[in-house]
C-alpha cells in the first residue's frame, strides 16, 4: 500500500501542485510574521539591554501626558546630585530627552521620519552604552549648536554647517549643525538632534533646573537591584519611577509590541485567509482525484486492502503534499521576512537581515499549519474514497455514482438551514441589540455561523443560480452556452466548493466595503452638522504643537475669533465605583461659536465654568451620572480636583467632543492642573468681508515656518476622514487579491481535472464537429458561471454582514447606511474576468487533445 500510495502520489504530482501552492502561501505567511517579528524583538532587546542605564530614576508615569496634552514631565535637576552620593553609584547622569518637537531644515522641510517614528532632542553627553558615536565635526557647545544623526542627515541631505530650526514647547530656536553622530546599534528609525545639556535643559524643558530623568551607573561589584533599592532608600519612591536596565528593556519591548502586533496580525490574517481558502481548494482536489482513481481504489480493494488501507493512503498523500507544502512555504517565510526586514530599512528602521532570528517555534507552527491543513481537507475525501464498494467501483463508468457526489443532499440542508438560522438568530440580535459590546460579540458569531450555513448549503443554490446565471447562454452562445451551463450545473458539491473559495474573498470585500461607506457618510454627517468654524488649524500627525503657532493665527487678517482646543489625560471615578482613565478635551468659552453641539442638559456655560464638566450623556447614564453630579477627577502628577457636571451632550451616540465618555471642561481648568501644555487643535472664525479662499491663503502664509501644521475646512476634513478609512479598505483588498489568487488556482485546478475527467466526452463532442475554438469558448464560459456564481454568494453574504455591521457602528453615533455600489459592480466584473483568466490553461490543453486517442480513454 506505501508504494501504490507513493506512486500515485508522484503520478499526480502535477495536479497536487496548485493545491500546494495554497499551502505554500499560507505556511509562508505564518513563518514570515514569526521570523519577521521574533528579529526585530531580538534586535531591539539587544538594542534596549546594551544602552539601558543600570538604574534610571524618571517621574512617576500615573498618566501619560506628553503625546495628548504636549506636556513634559520632569524631575528636578538638583536629584543627580542626591544621586551620585548614594554608595554603589559611579555616575550619575541628568537626562533631558523630548519627543514634542519638530525640526525643520532651512528650506523650511520638516527633517523628522514620515514613518510615525519620533523627532528626539536630547541632551549630547557619552558613555559606554551610547548608541551613537560622533564620527565626524565637534561635540555641541554652548547654544546654536547641535548634533545630527547619520541616517537622518543622509536622508534629509543635512550637512555640517547647516542650519537647523527647533520648534520646542518654551519656544523656537536655530541651531547649526556642527557633527554628524552614527549608529553603533541598531537604528530604531527616529531622527536624533543632540545639544549642550545646559542648553538643552534650558531650551527644551524651559530652565536648566529640569531633567526628564537621572542616568545611574553602578560601581563594580553592585547588582542593578541593590543599586535600585539603594536609590530608592535615598529618594523615596513614591515620587519617582525606578528601574533596572532589565526592567527599562522590558519597558520599552512592551511599547515596541504594539507595533510588532499590527504587523504579526496583519501577516496572521493573511495567513489565515490563504488557509481558509486553500481549504476548499484541497477538499476539491483530492475529491476529484479520488473520483478518477475509482477504478484503481476498487481493484485494490478487491486484491484484500481494507478501508483503513485506504482511507491511510489518502491521507498519507495529503501528509506528503502538507509536508512538500510546509518545506516550500517555510523557504518562501524566510524569503518574505527578509523583503519586511529590507522594507523597514527603507523606512529608517535598520536591521540587519544578518540577525535573521529563527526559532523552534517557528518552523514547528509551519508543519503544524501545512501538514494540518492538508490532513483536515483530505479526511473527508478519505472516508469516502474508503465507502466505496469494490463491485460497484469495478463495474463502474463513471465517477459520480460511486464518489459520493450524488448522494442527496438533505443532510447539507438540515445541517445548513439549522446553522444559518443560527447566525440569521444571532445577527438580528446584533441588529436589535442597545450595546455596543453585545452587539459586536453577535455580530461576530452571526458572521462565523452564517459563513459556515453558505459553505454547507452552497451546493443546494447551484442548479437555481446558476439556471438564472447562465439563463442567457443559450441564446448568445447556442449549444455551446447550453453545455457550458449544464456542466456547471452536473456536480453541485464540486461547483460550490469551487466557488466557495472565491465568495470568502468577496464576502470580507463586500461586508467591509459597505462599513467603510457607512463610517464615511456617517462622519461626513457629524462634521457637516457639529463643525462651525471656517477653518481648524491642526498637527498632521494630531499631536500638540508650539503656542507660537496660536498667537501667529490670531495675528492673522481676517481672523475674527479663534477658539483653542487642549487635550489632558484624567482618571474619573463615577457613583457606580467605577475608575475609568480618559482624555478630556479643554475649550475657551466661544466654543458654541466654533461647533454645533446638542445638549441633552445643560449647556456649555455650565460645563467651561471654572470647576465645571461635561459629558456624553449616554456615557453618563450608564455610570450613573446626573446633571449636577460632582466626580473626583485626577490629572497628571497626582492633582486632583471635585468637578461638577454641569452638560449632558447628545452627538447621537457618539463620544462628543473628547475620547471615551465624551468628557470636556473649560481651558483654564487645563492651564491650572496641567501647566505647560500645548494647543492640540484651532477653530478659526473669519471676520465678515473676508473670504474664504482669501482667509486661507492668509494663514497658510502665516504657518509657512512650521511645515507640520495644516489648515483644513470642512471638506479638508472629510477627505481625512476617507483617506483614513480607505488604509482599512486597501488592506481588506490585499486579502482579497490573496483569496482571489488561491480561487484562480482552485478554479485552474477543478477545470483542469475536469478536462481529465470528461476526455472521452470531449472527444466525442470533437468528433461530432465541435470545433476547437468552441470547446474553449465552452470551458471559459463555465468556468465565468461558477466564478460569477462565487460572487453573488459573496457578496450577498457580505451585504448582510456590512448592514449588521452599520448597526453596531450606529451605537457609536454612525448612524449612515451607504452602499458601495460602484464597488459592487466592479466586483462582479473583476470575478467575471477571473473565470475567464482561470480557465485559460485547461480551454487550452482540451482544444489540444488527440480525438481518437480521447474517444479511446477510459
Amino acid at each position: 500500500m506505501l508504494k501504490a500510495t507513493l506512486r500515485s502520489f508522484l503520478a499526480h504530482k502535477g495536479r497536487l501542485a496548485l493545491s500546494g501552492l495554497a499551502v505554500v502561501l499560507s505556511v509562508a505567511f505564518v513563518a514570515g510574521s514569526l521570523i519577521f517579528s521574533d528579529t526585530v524583538t531580538r534586535t531591539f532587546d539587544r538594542l534596549f539591554a546594551s544602552t539601558s542605564a543600570d538604574v534610571t530614576v524618571e517621574p512617576k508615569q500615573d498618566l501619560q501626558s506628553a503625546r495628548t496634552a504636549g506636556t513634559v514631565q520632569t524631575v528636578p535637576a538638583a536629584l543627580r546630585d542626591r544621586v551620585a552620593k548614594v554608595a554603589g553609584v559611579a555616575a550619575a547622569h541628568a537626562d533631558v530627552s523630548v519627543q514634542n518637537v519638530v525640526v525643520v531644515d532651512r528650506r523650511n522641510r520638516s527633517v523628522g521620519p514620515t514613518t510615525g517614528a519620533p523627532t528626539i532632542a536630547t541632551s549630547w553627553y557619552v558613555t559606554r552604552r551610547s548608541p551613537v558615536r560622533l564620527t565626524s565635526g565637534h561635540a555641541p557647545h554652548g547654544a546654536g549648536e547641535a548634533l545630527l544623526d547619520a541616517d537622518t542627515a543622509d536622508r534629509k541631505r543635512v550637512r555640517t554647517g547647516d542650519m537647523l530650526t527647533v520648534q520646542a514647547q518654551p519656544g523656537t530656536f536655530r541651531v547649526r549643525v556642527v557633527g554628524i553622530a552614527t549608529f553603533t546599534t541598531t537604528n530604531p528609525g527616529a531622527a536624533l538632534v543632540f545639544l549642550d545639556p545646559a542648553v538643552a535643559a534650558r531650551e527644551l524643558l524651559g530652565s536648566a533646573d529640569r531633567a526628564t530623568g537621572i542616568s545611574v551607573d553602578a560601581a563594580r561589584g553592585v547588582s542593578d537591584a541593590e543599586l535600585k533599592r539603594r536609590v530608592g532608600d535615598a529618594i523615596g519612591t513614591g515620587t519617582y519611577d525606578l528601574k533596572t536596565a532589565g526592567e527599562q528593556a522590558k519597558s520599552a519591548a512592551a511599547e515596541l509590541g504594539g507595533f510588532l502586533d499590527v504587523i504579526k496580525f496583519v501577516m496572521l490574517g493573511f495567513a489565515g485567509i490563504a488557509v481558509l481558502v486553500g481549504v476548499f481548494l484541497i477538499v476539491n482536489t483530492f475529491s476529484m482525484l479520488i473520483a478518477q482513481r475509482t477504478r484503481e481504489l476498487g481493484l485494490l480493494r478487491a486484491l484484500g486492502a481494507d478501508r483503513r488501507q485506504v482511507r491511510r493512503s489518502v491521507l498519507t498523500e495529503a501528509v506528503l503534499l502538507g509536508v512538500a507544502g510546509s518545506t516550500l512555504g517555510l523557504a518562501a517565510g524566510i524569503g518574505l521576512a527578509f523583503g519586511l526586514i529590507r522594507l523597514m530599512s527603507a523606512f529608517g528602521m535598520n536591521l540587519k537581515a544578518t540577525e535573521m532570528a529563527i526559532g523552534l517555534p517557528t518552523p514547528v507552527a509551519a508543519y503544524a499549519v501545512g501538514v494540518g491543513v492538508t490532513f483536515v481537507a483530505a479526511y473527508l475525501p478519505s472516508r469516502r474514497a474508503a465507502a466505496v464498494s469494490p463491485m460497484a467501483a469495478l463495474a463502474s463508468d463513471g465517477v459520480a455514482e460511486v464518489a459520493g457526489v450524488s448522494r442527496p443532499l438533505k443532510v447539507r440542508a438540515i445541517v445548513g438551514s439549522v446553522v444559518g438560522a443560527a447566525g440569521a438568530a444571532a445577527l438580528t440580535g446584533c441588529a436589535t441589540a442597545t450595546k455596543t459590546a453585545s452587539a459586536a460579540s453577535l455580530l461576530g458569531l452571526g458572521v462565523v455561523l452564517t459563513l459556515i450555513a453558505t459553505v454547507i448549503a452552497g451546493p443546494l443554490l447551484v442548479r437555481p443560480v446558476i439556471r438564472v446565471l447562465g439563463g442567457a447562454f443559450p441564446a448568445l452562445f447556442g449549444p455551446v452556452g447550453r453545455m457550458s451551463q449544464r456542466n456547471a450545473l452536473r456536480n453541485p458539491r464540486r461547483t460550490g466548493a469551487t466557488a466557495a473559495a472565491l465568495m470568502v474573498g468577496l464576502a470580507l470585500v463586500g461586508g467591509m466595503s459597505v462599513a467603510s461607506a457607512s463610517m464615511s457618510a456617517s462622519f461626513d454627517q457629524r462634521i457637516d452638522k457639529t463643525l462651525g468654524a471656517d477653518f481648524v488649524v491642526q498637527n498632521g500627525s494630531f499631536l500638540p504643537f508650539t503656542r507660537e503657532i496660536t498667537d501667529r493665527v490670531r495675528g492673522t487678517e481676517g481672523v475674527r475669533l479663534v477658539v483653542r482646543q487642549r487635550f489632558a489625560p484624567v482618571t474619573v471615578r463615577f457613583p457606580d465605583g467605577r475608575r475609568v482613565k480618559t482624555t478630556a478635551a479643554g475649550y475657551d468659552p466661544q466654543v458654541d461659536d466654533v461647533a454645533h453641539v446638542t445638549y441633552a442638559a445643560g449647556g456649555s456655560a455650565a460645563a467651561l465654568a471654572d470647576g465645571g464638566l461635561g459629558m456624553d450623556a449616554a456615557f453618563a447614564r450608564d455610570h450613573g451620572v446626573r446633571l449636577g453630579s460632582t466626580l473626583p477627577v485626577e490629572f497628571p502628577g497626582g492633582q486632583r480636583a471635585r468637578m461638577r457636571v454641569g452638560a449632558l451632550t447628545d452627538q447621537g451616540g457618539g463620544d462628543g467632543f473628547g475620547m471615551q465618555g465624551g468628557l470636556f471642561f473649560g481651558i483654564g481648568t487645563v492651564e491650572k492642573y496641567v501647566p505647560g501644555g500645548q494647543d492640540a487643535a484651532l477653530y478659526v472664525k473669519r471676520s465678515p468681508g473676508t473670504g474664504a479662499d482669501l482667509l486661507r491663503s492668509r494663514l497658510e502664509r502665516t504657518l509657512r515656518p512650521y511645515p507640520q501644521v495644516q489648515v483644513r475646512d470642512q471638506a479638508d476634513y472629510k477627505k481625512l476622514v476617507h483617506d483614513q478609512i480607505a488604509v482599512l479598505l486597501y488592506l481588506v483588498y490585499a486579502l482579497l487579491g490573496l483569496a482571489i489568487v488561491i480561487a484562480v488556482l482552485g478554479v485552474v485546478n477543478t477545470l483542469a481535472l475536469s478536462v481529465v475527467e470528461r476526455t472521452r466526452e470531449i472527444g466525442l463532442l470533437r468528433a461530432v464537429g465541435l470545433s476547437r475554438r468552441q470547446l474553449r469558448r465552452m470551458i471559459r464560459l463555465e468556468s465565468v458561471v461558477i466564478a460569477v456564481f462565487g460572487a453573488v454568494l459573496g457578496l450577498g453574504l457580505g451585504l448582510v454582514w456590512g448592514v449588521c455591521t452599520q448597526q453596531v457602528l450606529a451605537l457609536q453615533g454612525m448612524t449612515a447606511l451607504a452602499f458601495p455600489w460602484g464597488t459592487i459592480v466592479a466586483v462582479v466584473i473583476g470575478s467575471a474576468v477571473v473565470g475567464v483568466v482561470a480557465a485559460l490553461l485547461p480551454a487550452l490543453r482540451a482544444s489540444r487533445m488527440n480525438v481518437l486517442a480521447a474517444i479511446a480513454h477510459e
